[in-house]
């Protein structure tokens, strides 16, 4: 298998590319359109700087060099969803080329992919199949959203690696807030060029590209089902006819869309409404200052400095939030595993349940820190710490106003435990005189009945050294 994919990534600006119109997801139809978007005579574009800065940010965090010089150019094509029967793109001269994203950290360049080029370019609107029954209908909210597609080598050798490719792209264009890359809503769309080559073959074979894939999962499926087909053609001695498939998920399988041979012949030329894009040096060295840690950096860090195992990196690095809430917990005061096992446990497990994200949580960092603290301390056993936690994650409160309240605090006054222990040793007069009688593999069992009959607010490391101590006189 040998594939290349091509990324159209939306990127995270207020505005279009060439318009002031909203770029805000679900809109009534057409309600973000103007002149520009509707191409309407002697309309003209005017650039996004933010979308041209962040297209710039994208790139350089892929590796790739950003020319000072770029041009945009006219891709003529017609279809009912581009009003101006073209679309503004960039072709001989992108925006960056020479890129590279290692599937695996510190892999060597066998286990990295090519970048092949970025470019800007504008959306076309989107057609819609399903609204009225035997018509078409014609969106144009989504027409001028500004895009960059990255464009791969085809360096991938297998279904997986793709998945791998694309889960981490996602997570470089989520940290440094490129784009929200949400594939339901478009935001993240991508195209996989596929080949079969033979074994010892040195040239590719014919390559057919797939699309209409709305998940990482779905491009891994389609790319082994539509493997499996060209293979099946070779072995038969027929030959990959060079087309677009596309990907239909509820049936598992591909089906041709239209011929490579027969597709239009898009007649770039430069865009003669738009000058040159041209950005000073200076202006390059402030968006390469202005990127933020990137995952791989952040994952080897975390290992180092808090001697984190690196499974543990890998999951607090998911995302930038996660992280950062992390780091805050640590910042607080709490042991960096300590706080690693409770954000990866009780936190990620809150989000998941409540359906909402690290920035919804109403517990904050600093207070989970304190938390952490009190168990440490003493204050509060581990299980009364969950406890207190739910009631943190809902509420926001601080957990010494709910361990009070709840009465959750952790008794460790000698005089109350013996009290418990008493109660306990007589309530159970058999297990008491063998376990005083020396036999200490009883001492586990009576520590528990002293937690329950405390309630579970018996400090248990000292009912532990006050019955060994009963042993001893």
């Amino acid at each position: 298998m040998v594939v290349g994919l091509e990324v159209h990534v939306h990127l995270l600006t207020k505005t279009k590319l060439f318009c002031p119109c909203s770029t805000e997801f679900g809109a009534t139809p057409n309600a973000n359109t103007c002149p520009v978007c509707l191409a309407l005579p002697g309309a003209l574009p005017v650039l996004n700087e933010a979308a041209v800065r962040l297209a710039a940010r994208a790139a350089y965090a892929l590796g790739c060099t950003v020319h000072e010089d770029s041009v945009f150019a006219r891709k003529n094509y017609f279809y009912p969803d581009l009003p101006k029967g073209y679309q503004i793109s960039q072709f001989d001269r992108p925006l960056a080329t020479d890129g590279r994203l290692a599937l695996e950290d510190g892999a060597d360049e066998a286990r990295s992919v090519r970048i092949h080029r970025v470019h800007m370019e504008e959306d076309a609107g989107k057609s819609v199949h399903d609204r009225y029954a035997g018509s078409t209908a014609i969106d144009l909210n989504r027409s001028g959203t500004p895009l960059i597609e990255i464009v791969s080598e085809p360096d991938l050798r297998s279904a997986a690696d793709a998945g791998a490719f694309l889960r981490r792209l996602k997570q470089i264009l989520e940290y440094t807030e490129v784009s929200d890359a949400n594939m339901e809503e478009g935001s993240l769309r991508v195209d996989a060029n596929i080949s079969t080559r033979g074994p010892g073959a040195s040239t590719l074979g014919t390559k057919t590209e797939i699309k209409n894939m709305n998940s990482f999962s779905g491009v891994e499926r389609a790319l082994e089902v539509e493997f499996a087909r060209q293979c099946a053609l070779l072995e038969r001695g027929e030959r990959v006819v060079q087309q677009t498939m596309l990907w239909d998920a509820g049936s598992g399988t591909v089906r041709p869309a239209r011929s490579k041979e027969e597709s239009h012949d898009y007649r770039y030329f430069p865009e003669p409404d738009l000058p040159p894009l041209r950005l000073t040096r200076e202006w390059l060295a402030s968006v390469r200052t202005d990127l933020p840690e990137l995952p791989a950096a952040r994952r080897q860090r975390f290992v180092e400095s808090f001697s984190l195992p690196a499974y543990d990196a890998d999951v607090l690095t998911a995302t930038r939030d996660l992280a950062d809430y992390f780091e805050a917990v640590v910042a607080s005061g709490a042991e960096a595993k300590v706080a690693a096992n409770w954000v990866m446990g009780e936190v990620l497990a809150r989000l998941k349940d409540a359906g909402i994200g690290i920035r919804e949580l109403a517990a904050r960092p600093a207070q989970l820190g304190v938390l952490l603290a009190m168990v440490r301390d003493g204050a509060v056993s581990h299980s009364a710490a969950k406890a207190i936690f739910a009631q943190m994650a809902k509420t926001g409160e601080d957990p010494a106003v709910i361990a009070d309240r709840e009465g959750l605090r952790q008794v460790g006054d000698d005089s109350q435990l013996s009290a418990w222990i008493d109660g306990v040793l007589a309530a159970h007069p058999d297990e008491a005189g063998r376990f005083l009688a020396g036999e200490k593999k009883l001492q586990g069992v009576l520590v528990g009945m002293v937690m329950k009959a405390s309630g579970g607010k018996a400090d248990p490391k000292k009912v532990n050294q006050l019955l060994a101590g009963r042993v001893a006189t």
